[in-house]
């Protein structure tokens, strides 16, 4: 195993643990400051925890040039 596939998969796994750790920091702020309780804020939250969580992931491979989304290229 060469260092750049270990190189590459390093970058591959930070990028997927910043974009839990900011996914889920933001839409627990978004959701306590919306003041939501029981299944509302539940919903709400993983709803929002997705949607942050993959745009994170399509700003850091624009940015960094790192291939999360690679089902169409060769």
């Amino acid at each position: 195993m060469d260092i750049s596939s270990v190189r590459k998969w390093a970058f591959f796994l930070i990028g997927i643990l910043c974009s839990i750790l900011i996914a889920d920091t933001l839409s627990n702020i978004i959701v306590t400051a919306l003041g939501l309780n029981g299944w509302i804020r539940f919903i709400v939250s993983f709803i929002l925890y997705a949607v942050l969580f993959f745009g994170i992931l399509y700003a850091i491979e624009k940015i960094f040039g790192i291939r999360f989304f690679d089902f169409f290229h060769e």
